[in-house]
């Protein structure tokens, strides 16, 4: 559908009879104005706008009359596309003071300057209304066919500027949409970059923990074996010297009973030289503590056995969370002994269905950043346990609280992103809380985090008793909750 063509047309003169050829030039076939409208502008003292087919005329005696239709026209949204503009109209504005005026409230307006002195300084005047393109020069007396032509053209021109203008816009505004379509096409992709790059951190951890738990499991077999046989030799062991110290007291008691003296005398000074007293006090203790530390061994070795779970191959199992952290513990004992005394506040939970070394892998990670958060003073870990009810039923959750440096806010809203850390090079790799998060999502659960620069930071992980469907691979999407 083609855009209505603006032929609206101002004409501003001092003299009533330019007014008269004007309508005669451009409004040919409009019929003499009745009485009535004669009598309506004697009265009102203004020209009704005169139509025709082609253009649209209004009539202004001086500047000001003129800018005041000007801005009328403008609030109507009824804009005229020229002015015919008479150089001198005493004793108000000149011609060139009402171009300045209407050009200040609508600078589209195309121009025409009527005028019959050829004397005027017309350089001066162009000069200080830099006309560019919007004004051109009409002599009087004038030609009809020139101000028919005048008016043809700069109104035809006028609508073609603001069609380009309005082309310019639409031009600009699908410029903004494929700009903001190239910019969401970006950012998703970048999205999907950043996925993948999480997911394959996951995957490159997950088989780092895979290998290890599988070394972890052989080196557990291969201690397990000789440690069998020694703590069986080692009860077997001590039967027998239970047996030889009772033969030994019995020897004793027949100390007394041997006739010769000098027999006698060499047995007191052997049993002193031996430090027999001493001795058999010593065996029994070397014998215990040597017992104590095999049971050690032992218990690190299933331990070992059960963080790896690599028999598990994968598949979804029972397993008491308890026993998970206890283990965990005990293999990261060196790492947090030194550095911070270890609370159990569990409650009464029940076991979970899920992949056991997944949930140590996430324990050891929030125990291990726990250790570190601590400063120069020996710190505290606590660790809690308990049930709730949720939207996937019954829930359990543990509770990692440390009473460290704490994590600042800007920090906080990144530590689950892959690869960032705050530790020195070749200390992290800034893949433990990320990895952990994937873990926990795995499993349908949450991973928060609430954190006080200088008091401390708790980690809490919720996970669903039940294994309900296998989860949807994805970016972990978690915002930190609110500092307390």
């Amino acid at each position: 559908m083609s855009t209505p063509q603006n032929r609206r047309i101002l004409l501003i003169d001092d003299m009533p009879s330019i007014h008269e050829d004007f309508r005669k030039i451009l409004c040919p076939s409009v019929v003499t104005r009745t009485a009535l409208d004669s009598f309506e502008g004697a009265l009102f003292g203004d020209t009704p706008a005169i139509r025709s087919d082609g253009f649209e005329l209004d009539s202004a005696h001086q500047g000001e009359e003129g800018l005041a239709k000007l801005s009328a026209a403008l609030q109507a949204d009824l804009p005229y596309a020229m002015a015919f503009v008479d150089m001198r109209m005493p004793p108000n504005w000149d011609g060139v003071q009402t171009i300045e005026q209407l050009w200040r409230v609508d600078p589209r307006l195309q121009v025409v300057i009527c005028t019959a002195f050829s004397d005027h300084a017309w350089d001066e005047a162009l000069a200080r209304l830099d006309v560019r393109d919007r004004l051109l020069i009409l002599k009087k007396p004038f030609d009809a066919i020139e101000v028919r032509q005048l008016s043809h053209s700069l109104t035809a021109k006028w609508n073609m500027t603001q069609q380009a203008v309005a082309q310019f816009s639409r031009l600009e505004e699908a410029v903004r949409e494929r700009t903001a379509e190239i910019t969401r096409s970006n950012e998703m992709l970048q999205a999907e970059i950043a996925e993948r790059k999480h997911l394959q951190s996951q995957l490159v951890q997950q088989e780092k923990l895979a290998s290890i738990g599988q070394l972890a499991a052989g080196v557990a077999h291969e201690i397990n074996n000789p440690i069998a046989y020694i703590y069986s030799n080692f009860g077997t062991l001590e039967g027998y010297l239970a047996k030889l110290f009772e033969m030994l007291a019995a020897y004793e008691n027949a100390e007394r009973y041997v006739g010769a003296l000098d027999v006698a005398a060499q047995l007191r000074t052997l049993r002193e030289q031996l430090e027999l007293e001493f001795l058999k006090s010593d065996i029994r203790e070397l014998m215990g503590e040597s017992k104590q530390g095999i049971a050690r061994v032992r218990q690190i070795v299933q331990h070992l056995k059960d963080f790896s779970r690599v028999d598990s191959a994968g598949e979804w199992q029972w397993a008491n969370l308890h026993q998970s952290i206890d283990s965990t513990l005990n293999l990261v004992a060196s790492e947090i002994e030194r550095k911070a005394d270890v609370i159990k506040a569990y409650g009464e939970i029940p076991e979970i269905e899920c992949l056991p070394s997944q949930i140590n892998q996430v324990v050891m990670n929030l125990l291990v950043n726990a250790a570190h958060a601590m400063g120069e003073k020996r710190g505290r870990i606590t660790l809690r346990t308990g049930v709730d009810s949720g939207p996937q039923g019954e829930q359990v959750w543990l509770e990692v609280t440390d009473n460290g440096s704490g994590i600042p806010e800007e920090t906080l809203k990144r530590i689950f992103e892959p690869f960032f850390t705050t530790k020195p090079v070749n200390q992290g790799a800034g893949l433990g809380l990320s990895v952990s998060h994937g873990i926990v999502q795995k499993h349908r659960g949450r991973l928060d985090v609430d954190s006080v620069v200088g008091q401390g930071t708790t980690f809490r992980v919720t996970l669903p008793v039940h294994h309900l469907a296998p989860p949807v691979e994805g970016k972990p999407v978690l915002a930190p909750s609110s500092p307390r």
